[in-house]
């Protein structure tokens, strides 16, 4: 399972025979490592919330590759309004696609779009547990720091992408308890530094989970193949 960063929450993930993005805010991201247009061939898009840093270039996308959009029911409605193909979920569903099952989760935060009409209703932000090649990931969208986390654990998560941002979600120390509480194989910190509302210290929080879990920051543009080449030949 090959993950990239692209900045912001925005991630490529690559399995045996599937092509996923998760929350693509590209344009307009300054930190982003990849336009809308570098990815020709997307299977689906994985949107937590309607958040325009999350929603991002997921219409262009999607028209253009023909990828499904795997969001929350109201966002999938607004999308098919946009001509975008969808899979309807909601928090704490599950359903198994061709290439693993994939469950909703919680997260505490809101999911209204903004339009050139006015706030349109996005329904409830989530994140997403998604198995590919028989390994989970976890990507928490934005949220703060929820006791249900701790149900993650039980999933025996692979990599786990957290935010760690503050101020619209959880800060460097409740990023550091969520890991505690999921103890995923790897965590992945993001949603940090592409705003001045959200600097943060990702080695402040790799010392803080304390070999716990094993931190991988992961610069724009970087990747790695999970579970990692030194796991493997050990």
């Amino acid at each position: 399972m090959l993950v990239r960063y692209l900045g912001h929450a925005a991630f490529y993930v690559e399995g045996e025979d599937v092509r996923i993005l998760i929350d693509p805010f590209l344009s307009g991201n300054p930190k982003a490592s990849h336009s809308a247009r570098s990815f020709e061939r997307v299977d689906y898009i994985f949107v937590t919330h309607g958040h325009g840093d999350h929603l991002g270039d997921t219409v262009d996308i999607a028209k253009r590759t023909g990828a499904t959009v795997v969001c929350n029911y109201e966002v999938s409605i607004y999308l098919a309004d946009q001509g975008v193909t969808c899979h309807p979920m909601h928090i704490g569903g599950s359903y198994s696609f061709p290439f693993g099952r994939v469950k909703m989760t919680p997260a505490l935060h809101g999911s209204d779009i903004q339009t050139d009409h006015g706030m349109v209703p996005g329904g409830m932000a989530g994140g997403f547990l998604i198995e590919i090649d028989g390994k989970k990931l976890y990507h928490a969208g934005d949220t703060g720091l929820t006791k249900d986390m701790e149900l993650l654990r039980e999933e025996g998560v692979e990599v786990a992408m957290i935010p760690i941002g503050g101020n619209f979600t959880m800060d460097v120390q409740d990023g550091a308890r969520a890991s505690d509480m999921i103890r995923p194989n790897h965590v992945i910190p993001m949603h940090y530094d592409t705003f001045e509302l959200i600097k943060a210290d990702p080695e402040a929080f790799a010392s803080l989970v304390g070999g716990v879990v094993d931190v991988v920051i992961l610069s724009p543009g970087e990747e790695r193949v999970f579970p990692l080449i030194e796991q493997q030949s050990q």
